[in-house]
């Protein structure tokens, strides 16, 4: 898949500024969606993606009708839509592993199209600043490049999160107050390296949580005593820049790991996925447990 700006093809520069200084339409799209006020995403119809996580699914769903994702400050949210059917898959990439990244990326969304069928592929970067080790531009770059490849001191303001609703394809800033289901059991997963997952079956609209498995976390007392400071300069990658509930979530999360050690046969009775459905109110429940991995 070539990478188009406005009809033409793009020659990747060195660095992501000099690709947005080249085209100034990219700009001018970033700084519309900067001066966006922040919507409050409710629950109903609401898929949320955590970080290392992907969704992707199409207008005929049912149950899901947002995607969304926040908390990204190196971090990059990647909106991947075909314009012919649709099919829209969101992720939130930290770097861990771009390459592997961006292949599940487009083996996600070309599962729902028809070789037949006309459109094309719209990529959509929502993320970053300029941050002090160059992380940011960093994993700008590897995204641009690798998705080209494809054949067959601190900068306010930050847009930590964004929504973009698969029926109409509009993206906006907005923020999550309810990030469930299973929270702290996937931010979990992301805390002891796991890589990025598909979590959702838009065939059967169901989201599918594990079955994870992790080493006890080291040291996790240790890092339980430890103040503000510390965990934000220790397990952060842009301490100054990171959301005010940050310290918090971590905080949640390693007592989560400090209770379960080990997930296997707690949290995953019979080495099962926890299986949720959206309810006739938009909101997700338990219908199940599913099959062995």
């Amino acid at each position: 898949m070539p990478l188009l700006v406005e009809g033409r093809r793009v020659r990747l520069p060195q660095s992501a500024g000099d690709l947005v200084r080249a085209h100034p339409p990219l700009e001018e799209r970033a700084r519309l969606l900067r001066g966006q006020s922040v919507q409050q995403v409710g629950p109903q119809g609401l898929l949320y993606v955590q970080q290392r996580e992907l969704a992707v699914t199409s207008p005929k769903d049912g149950s899901v009708c947002i995607l969304g994702s926040d908390d990204a400050t190196t971090c990059h949210i990647v909106v991947l839509r075909h314009t012919g059917n649709g099919a829209t898959c969101l992720t939130h990439c930290d770097g861990t592993d771009t390459k592997a990244e961006v292949s599940l990326i487009m083996s996600s969304i070309k599962s729902f199209s028809d070789h037949t069928q006309r459109g094309r592929l719209e990529v959509h970067l929502v993320g970053g600043f300029s941050d002090d080790r160059q992380l940011s531009q960093k994993l700008t770059h590897q995204l641009l490049k690798l998705n080209d490849r494809e054949e067959n001191e601190n900068h306010f303001p930050i847009i930590y999160g964004i929504a973009v609703n698969v029926k109409t394809a509009e993206i906006y800033r907005a923020s999550f107050p309810d990030r469930g289901p299973e929270e702290e059991l996937r931010a979990a997963r992301v805390l002891t390296g796991g890589p990025m997952i598909s979590i959702y079956d838009a065939k059967t609209e169901q989201l599918r949580i594990g079955p994870y498995s992790w080493m006890p976390f080291p040291h996790v007392d240790f890092w339980l005593q430890q103040d503000d400071k510390q965990i934000l300069e220790n397990l952060s990658t842009s301490p100054l820049a990171e959301p005010p509930h940050f310290v918090e979530h971590i905080r949640s999360t390693l007592m989560f790991l400090k209770k379960y050690p080990s997930p296997t046969n707690t949290l995953f009775p019979g080495n099962k996925a926890l299986l949720y459905k959206k309810n006739e109110d938009g909101l997700w429940k338990e219908i199940s447990s599913g099959g062995e991995t």
